[in-house]
């Protein structure tokens, strides 16, 4: 059964159908790039609308050498972007906490390629987090 995105009904004030945004952290720029598996240092991030598989990458240039929160930092990163689901490998605890605050569902444990990340969430095989999986600074 295929899971239906959970903001996909409904309108915005404007009259317009608001489609869910899922991030992803990824390790190169496109769909077809590897999964991340470090939240905060990953490389940038996919954010991918669901429905069209429409995608914009954002780089996370500015967290690959932060000496502490880059977690944080790439979080609020993911937020500002309108994602309403995250996917990566780990994330730590100050990232899900600050993700979680936002309103942001957090999916860890995800590889392989963006793409099937995606369509892994959308069919159920991956689930939303309790809380972080790794330690911080991992």
């Amino acid at each position: 059964m295929e899971r239906r995105p959970r903001l996909r009904l409904g309108t915005t004030r404007k009259g317009l159908v608001r489609t869910m945004r899922i991030a992803v952290s990824a390790k190169g720029a496109d769909l077809d790039c590897p999964v991340d598996e470090r939240f905060g240092r990953a490389r940038g991030f996919i954010l991918v609308d669901p429905e069209t598989w429409a995608f914009e990458c954002v780089p996370n240039a500015q967290n690959l050498e932060a000496p502490q929160g880059a977690g944080i930092q790439a979080a609020r990163t993911v937020a500002e972007r309108g994602a309403e689901v995250l996917i990566t490998g780990h994330v730590g605890p100050k990232a899900f906490r600050t993700l979680s605050a936002a309103g942001i569902e957090v999916v860890s444990g995800a590889t392989g390629t963006v793409r099937e990340a995606v369509k892994a969430y959308l069919s159920g095989r991956l689930e939303a987090a309790d809380a972080a999986d790794v330690e911080g600074h991992w």
